[in-house]
């Protein structure tokens, strides 16, 4: 069962009832704004997909996915790759005001005309997301010159007092 290319759209009720899951593959072509802001590594994101209903009736559709991509290391601008892993937890809403519904400890996704949720474009924001804001290799991997370390301030600072042109004074 596994290496199935997965349905873009799904329908979630449905999938809650049979309590379904899914364990496959997006292709990474289909993942345009992913593409946008970074580049590719590899040829699929690996998913695995539950929908289940919890013990208030909601529909619970959860999973995780697992992708790799290559990044510009903000320090060297060289190419790395970069694993992105992320777990989520949705329960799909008809409309805006069952999403005030919900517990907060779910995320709220709101399904189309036909009562689908866009799988592939849910796991796509959540890759975007776990991108990170500023994109650099390990310390020990860059090729940049980046000593972190900017020295010592000495314990005593000697300064001379701004003041003590007013002693000569008295």
């Amino acid at each position: 069962m596994k290496n199935l290319k997965l349905p873009i759209t799904i329908d979630p009720f449905k999938s809650s009832q049979r309590r379904l899951e899914c364990n496959g593959y997006f292709e990474l072509l289909g993942f345009e704004r992913l593409l946008a802001v970074s580049e590719k590594a590899c040829e699929q994101v690996n998913v695995k997909v539950n929908f289940d209903v919890d013990e208030q009736g909601l529909t619970l559709l959860s999973g995780e996915a697992s992708a790799q991509v290559n990044l510009i290391c903000q320090r060297c601008n060289e190419p790395f790759v970069q694993d992105l892993s992320v777990n989520f937890s949705y329960s799909p809403v008809k409309n805006e005001e069952g999403a005030e519904l919900l517990p907060s400890h779910y995320d709220v996704v709101v399904v189309d005309e036909n009562g689908e949720v866009n799988l592939r474009e849910l796991v796509e924001d959540e890759l975007i997301i776990n991108i990170p804001l500023v994109p650099k290799h390990d310390l020990k991997d860059c090729n940049a010159d980046a000593n972190t370390s900017w020295g010592r301030l000495p314990d005593t600072l000697e300064k001379p007092n701004p003041f003590d042109v007013l002693k000569n004074l008295k």
